[in-house]
């Protein structure tokens, strides 16, 4: 697995929660060492969740939308991610006149789907409030 947008978007509410002030993508990109375009894109999935408020052109920036007690984590990773960018990876695509390769994407994708469900079920069980006083 080598997907960051669970990462990245974790690392933009937990700066947007401890400033507590508006933020540029280009300030939040400094942090996370990452190109303002990902940032923005994380951004924008953020905030079609209602997880963030974004507020273009001079003087604009970012906020939460919500104070962090009342965002889950498991709302960040349903936000960044849908059936077809699921954190847990792609399949590969196997011979299907093996045995073994015309049923292995099924049991992949079960298994798949079974951590998958494990991993948000247990995000939803800390805020970002509760995350961020680590940082503490």
């Amino acid at each position: 697995m080598n997907n960051v947008q669970f990462a990245t978007a974790i690392h933009i509410l937990a700066m947007l929660a401890i400033q507590k002030s508006s933020l540029s993508s280009a300030k939040i990109a400094e942090s996370i060492q990452v190109d303002s375009a990902i940032v923005r894109k994380s951004l924008r999935l953020l905030g079609a969740k209602g997880l963030v408020v974004t507020k273009e052109g001079k003087g604009g920036g970012t906020l939460l939308a919500k104070p962090a007690k009342d965002i889950m984590l498991s709302d960040v990773y349903l936000a960044i991610t849908d059936n077809s960018t699921s954190l847990l990876g792609r399949l590969n695509h196997p011979d299907p006149n093996c045995f073994t390769g015309r049923q292995i994407n099924l049991h992949i994708t079960n298994l798949y789907n079974f951590a998958e469900n494990k991993l948000i079920k247990a995000l939803g069980e800390t805020n970002l409030e509760a995350f961020i006083k680590q940082f503490e």
